[in-house]
């Protein structure tokens, strides 16, 4: 495969008051927050907008799992279900089964470090009208 990973797709990590974190990112680094933490808008070298997401979860979150790390990665991929196929075959162990939303499909890995890494071939259309909405 020639493309897998292109871009980061967001950082997730735990925290003992998530609206707490995101009120003192706000107030002292500037994050313009929400209820998911904050969205970094940029454009690619082709000067398209894409989104990269930062998000505190509650530390009791099962959504790292199986890993008991603190954080987890979102890395913007192309073709995940190819993807998905070509790491496995390389020996990189999958986690659960791939999933489809409006704004994307999402699939986990692990790395050799038992970190859970989230795999995401967005569908940057539905962040772009929502960001057009939010401005109305």
């Amino acid at each position: 495969m020639k493309n897998r990973v292109t871009g980061l797709g967001g950082f997730f990590f735990k925290a003992k008051d998530p609206d707490a974190s995101k009120s003192w990112y706000n107030q002292h680094l500037g994050l313009d927050t929400d209820q998911y933490g904050c969205t970094f808008w940029w454009k690619d070298k082709q000067g398209n907008d894409f989104s990269t997401q930062w998000s505190p979860m509650d530390q009791k979150t099962e959504y790292f799992q199986p890993s008991e790390k603190q954080f987890m990665m979102n890395f913007r991929v192309e073709n995940l279900e190819e993807l998905l196929k070509v790491l496995k075959a390389e020996g990189v162990e999958v986690v659960g089964e791939m999933e489809t939303y409006d704004y994307g499909k999402f699939g986990w890995i692990l790395d050799p470090e038992g970190n859970k890494i989230e795999l995401w071939e967005p569908v940057d259309q539905v962040f772009l009208d929502q960001k057009e909405k939010d401005k109305e």
